[in-house]
């Protein structure tokens, strides 16, 4: 939507993330803008359809589609989500939760190391917004990732409205989740807004929706991750209700600020993590 603001303008920016499936096509005004763009600022690629949580075998074309994509680019960071989205061959258009079982992180496991070695790099993982759990789980999200990324050596992408959206969902602690997150493994961060519903007599439902601005619960446990050392490449996302660009500036602009502080007290402390593509 704004990209010929971006080109004309070039504003002061660490990075942009596509979502790998707008570029899969050859060719066309998509790849020439982005191309103009990637020329000028680092590049993170996030997938949304290879269902690397699903139950069955990952699809080869998708996953050779992707491997152009990043061939082609060469973005700095490639992430999926820990969810699943396809069934015997249907796309079902939603990033779905899993089990957190033995099986289900073995099968995960073996999804990312066939991924990772077909890009020829590490991907990162996204925790999920998620609005139902499973019984039978075994683990705790936070449990899961951890040995993820301890079995596959992926990194993790941590998004902290989806913690909120969870947290709040399942009536659980988001400070918790944060203070429990393998904080070492984290690449990059995603912030966003989300809505709520509500039903007389109920708790609140969030809402995963990515059409507002950053929500202050975000922002604050976001200042906690921060602290805890996630020093991390950090993404606004809007995908809907898409506001016009000095309001989405500012957003990127109000992250920038506090990864920077948060960097600098690292630094001071002497250790730090690196938090710029470039």
């Amino acid at each position: 939507m704004h990209y010929r603001t971006i080109i004309d303008t070039r504003p002061d920016i660490g990075f942009f993330e596509v979502h790998a499936e707008n570029y899969m096509g050859a060719g066309g005004p998509p790849h020439r803008f982005l191309e103009v763009i990637r020329a000028d600022y680092a590049l993170s690629v996030h997938g949304v359809g290879l269902s690397i949580g699903s139950s069955q075998a990952l699809d080869r074309e998708h996953l050779a589609r992707l491997q152009r994509v990043v061939a082609r680019y060469e973005p700095g960071l490639v992430s999926e989500h820990l969810a699943w989205s396809t069934h015997n061959g249907m796309f079902l258009s939603d990033l779905l939760p899993l089990p957190y079982t033995r099986d289900t992180l073995a099968r995960v496991c073996a999804h990312v190391d066939e991924v990772q070695a077909a890009l020829g790099q590490t991907i990162l993982i996204e925790n999920p917004a998620t609005y139902v759990r499973f019984a039978d789980s075994a683990l705790e999200e936070t449990e899961f990732l951890a040995e993820l990324a301890r079995r596959t050596g992926c990194g993790l992408l941590l998004d902290v409205a989806n913690v909120v959206v969870s947290a709040t969902n399942h009536g659980v602690s988001p400070q918790a989740y944060v203070d429990a997150f393998p904080i070492e493994r984290v690449e990059e961060i995603h912030l966003a807004g989300f809505s709520e519903e509500r039903c007389k007599g109920q708790a609140p439902l969030l809402i995963d929706d990515h059409g507002s601005a950053v929500h202050a619960d975000v922002w604050s446990l976001y200042e906690r991750a921060l602290s805890r050392g996630a020093v991390a490449p950090s993404l606004i996302e809007w995908d809907n209700r898409v506001p016009e660009w000095p309001v989405l500036l500012g957003e990127a602009q109000r992250a920038e600020i506090l990864l920077r502080d948060w960097a600098m007290q690292r630094t001071a402390q002497g250790s730090v993590h690196a938090a710029s593509l470039g």
